[in-house]
């Protein structure tokens, strides 16, 4: 019997952490990515336009916190690595990890449906040299691994602000560096952590001071508190239930640096491990010194000029709008999305309820450092699509979705509750749930060990329950005969 066939759409850090996790369970593994080189995000300007990196990026979470765990960030690193050093360390990954000869780059997909027992992936060739660029292919996979990472599409205020504004607007996903604002009069919309850099970037170049407007609130957490880096308790303090950790970060954080209105920023909406925190030393640098003035909310544009939720109004030259990202994933059909991809079901944020050959990783906020996080879900769809893993029955796997829901809906509020994890609980979360299905699929072998041959389920979503996904491909499919079942999930559920 060959391989199973698994294709993972994405080589950022989630499709590096899938691709290496899938290569040790033996997997035949293609890594289908849009650029020119591993990294995602943090390889910066590859011709795509898909990363919003920028000159000054850095780490937010530390080194020690970020690192995968079987490879560690040279010792010799600052704290908080520049994007460059972490794009490289993201190659060095994929290279000592037998990934880079898996990608096959300049690689759109521009559909992924089920058909029969298999997907089918669509992919077009976007090499700008128009000699080596293909036409459209299509092959088939036994499973699919979706790692195209959520901070590609950029999201604009909507409805959009009344009024008109004469001067420039653009989105923080297009910033590069400071020399766009050098002479002119800034105003940043956001309150994230490309906000604040943002922000401070523009100040060292702009004509008076930037202006940092925003509607609610955040927690600023400063990269180093008491002489070290700010995350380094957080492993000693996820023991605690997260309402006495909460109760002791914000003390800690209050006696550091004060509150947040303290700097003239409007109070933070919800406590710290509920909102995504902000991490910035400089941010706060910069306000106390008058570089950067915090703003209220926008009421409209006038002109040259922006008019305030208080009644003041500032002239302006260049508004970013610093207002995040879509989760993007076009590929997909609606059937498998639903109405909205944030809040799609997915059994431990991995898993399609539908399908589990469709599997998620780095579909996620955490409260944490991201490479963790992905390297555990990746791990996790790993052991479930090599067959050491057994998920539990479909109806149990949907309680369990409705119950995180509630969970995440009470402590974070309605905003992408499906996608919000507490890192340290999830990151101890995902090998316990390993364990669980190795022992439901040990005691599946015991009752039924022929059950594990089965073909892959095609169960469609149950609005489509007869019918895949419909593909936008526009060349037929192309024979794979070596292509074999993949390990079954669903053959190997368990009650």
């Amino acid at each position: 019997m060959g391989s199973t066939r698994v294709a993972v759409i994405g080589a950022g850090a989630a499709g590096l952490a899938a691709a290496k996790a899938l290569l040790d369970e033996g997997l035949d593994v293609t890594v289908l990515e849009r650029g020119t080189r591993p990294g995602g995000l943090w390889a910066g300007d590859d011709g795509t336009g898909d990363s919003p990196a920028y000159d000054s990026l850095h780490l937010n979470t530390s080194k020690k916190r970020t690192e995968f765990a079987d490879f560690p960030m040279p010792g010799e690193w600052p704290d908080f690595p520049s994007a460059a050093l972490v794009a490289g360390y993201l190659a060095d990954y994929a290279d000592a990890f037998g990934i880079t000869g898996r990608i096959r780059f300049t690689s759109e997909v521009t559909s992924v449906r089920r058909a029969g027992q298999v997907w089918e992936v669509t992919v077009g060739d976007v090499a700008e040299d128009e000699a080596t660029a293909g036409a459209a292919v299509t092959q088939e996979y036994d499973a699919v691994v979706v790692a195209n990472g959520h901070n590609r599409d950029p999201k604009w205020p909507s409805p959009a602000y009344p009024g008109t504004f004469d001067g420039e607007q653009m989105h923080a996903h297009d910033y590069r560096s400071p020399d766009v604002f050098a002479g002119r009069r800034v105003l940043v919309v956001g309150m994230g952590n490309s906000a604040m850099d943002l922000a401070v970037d523009a100040s060292y170049v702009s004509r008076g001071p930037v202006l940092l407007s925003a509607r609610h609130g955040t927690h600023i957490v400063p990269k180093y508190l008491f002489g070290r880096p700010a995350d380094a308790t957080g492993g000693a303090l996820a023991v605690l239930p997260w309402r006495i950790r909460q109760t002791v970060a914000q003390t800690v954080l209050r006696l550091a640096v004060g509150t947040p209105q303290r700097y003239g920023l409007p109070r933070p909406a919800g406590g710290l491990f509920q909102n995504h925190p902000t991490i910035s030393d400089t941010i706060l640098h910069r306000l106390t010194h008058g570089e950067v003035v915090a703003r209220p909310g926008i009421e409209r544009l006038d002109g040259g000029r922006v008019v305030f939720t208080d009644g003041t109004a500032e002239d302006v030259d260049v508004i970013v709008w610093a207002t995040g990202y879509r989760v993007a994933m076009p590929f997909l059909d609606r059937e498998w999305l639903g109405e909205d991809p944030e809040a799609m079901p997915l059994y431990q944020r991995v898993f399609h309820l539908a399908d589990p050959t469709l599997a998620f990783v780095g579909l996620m906020q955490s409260t944490g450092a991201a490479l963790p996080v992905v390297e555990a879900q990746a791990k996790l769809a790993a052991a479930c699509l090599g067959g050491r893993y057994a998920l539990p029955s479909q109806e149990a796997r949907r309680v369990a979705v409705e119950r995180a829901r509630a969970a995440a809906v009470r402590r974070w509020g309605d905003k992408r509750p499906m996608m919000r994890i507490d890192f340290d609980r999830y990151v101890a979360e995902l090998p316990r749930e390993i364990r669980a299905g190795a022992r439901r699929a040990a005691r599946a072998a015991t009752k039924a060990p022929a059950t594990t041959a089965e073909a892959p389920a095609t169960t469609a979503p149950a609005s489509t329950a007869t019918t895949a996904p419909a593909t936008r491909a526009t060349t037929a499919p192309t024979t794979n005969p070596t292509a074999t079942a993949a390990p079954n999930p669903k053959a190997q559920e368990s009650a």
